[in-house]
């Protein structure tokens, strides 16, 4: 199992960054994917139409979300991979730092590159704009 870390810069407020990360309608705006999702403690969610889904474990409003992560892939894992999205403020927007472990070998190149490509970029992008 892999451990990915990773910090992105953000020109938007941490509530900004915080909306974008934990409301459906906002995520479907930057990922033109359907989301299922709110920032409560135990919510089960789904991104990109059900290709990746897990449930909310800790949510500090605004500073932290960590969520079990479940992906298809090629096969459904056997066990999440835990994603923790830490906020900070920055003088000029916002610092996320991401911490996601127990990814499978086999898919951490994949996920690693999708962060930017497919999810934060993107959440970037969209609040940058």
């Amino acid at each position: 199992m892999k451990t990915i870390k990773q910090t992105y810069h953000i020109k938007a407020s941490p509530e900004e960054v915080w909306t974008a990360l934990t409301n459906a309608k906002d995520i479907q705006n930057w990922s033109a994917a359907p989301a299922r999702m709110d920032e409560r403690t135990g919510t089960e969610f789904s991104l990109w139409g059900g290709n990746i889904w897990g449930k909310n474990i800790k949510v500090v409003h605004q500073k932290q979300l960590i969520q079990e992560w479940y992906s298809m892939e090629d096969k459904p894992w056997d066990k999440p991979s835990i994603v923790n999205f830490m906020l900070s403020p920055e003088k000029e927007g916002t610092q996320v730092d991401l911490l996601q472990v127990d990814v499978p070998d086999e898919y951490a190149k994949g996920i690693s590159d999708g962060w930017g490509e497919y999810y934060l970029g993107p959440l970037r992008d969209y609040l940058e704009q």
